[in-house]
């Protein structure tokens, strides 16, 4: 590590600990040049992969499309910002568990729709009307149909 002071390649670690939130390393140090002290962090570097778009197109991934088209499913729909946060986590943990550096925009359309198909049935089927770019009605009424067969019953 060099000195942020005088750039000497030599520097001593002092003191290692571990921050209060345990996601980081600090570490205390000390020049052997200038015997000026400074501090560093080590934190995890998680990189999400590239998205290919359909038309072969590369981008990088974008949390803020992802809770974009989220909430414009769930829109006026009642479910808790809280259950918004966790979908997408699972989908940014599915994305960086899968060791890929790219992953096509379909994967991770069919990631959404998975979660809204858990969160709510009218906003998994917004989403899955523009996803899917239905064609004719048969294609809309086979998608109901589909999460009309998993309904839970009511309550009397």
């Amino acid at each position: 590590m060099k000195c942020p002071f005088c750039h000497h390649d030599e520097t001593q670690v002092l003191d290692t600990r571990v921050s209060e939130e345990g996601d980081a390393i600090r570490r205390r140090r000390r020049c052997a040049k200038c015997d000026k002290r400074f501090t560093t962090y080590e934190r995890i570097e998680l990189v999400m992969p590239v998205v290919v778009k359909k038309n072969g197109s590369r981008t990088e991934y974008a949390a803020a499309k992802l809770r974009g088209s989220l909430m414009l499913a769930l829109r006026k729909r009642p479910v808790a910002a809280a259950a918004v946060d966790t979908a997408i986590a699972s989908i940014e943990e599915k994305l960086l568990t899968s060791g890929q550096r790219e992953v096509d925009s379909g994967y991770i359309g069919e990631l959404v729709m998975q979660e809204l198909k858990a969160l709510d049935k009218i906003a998994y089927i917004r989403f899955a009307s523009v996803y899917k770019n239905f064609e004719d009605l048969a294609e809309f009424q086979q998608a109901i149909a589909e999460v009309g067969h998993e309904r839970k019953p009511r309550k009397s």
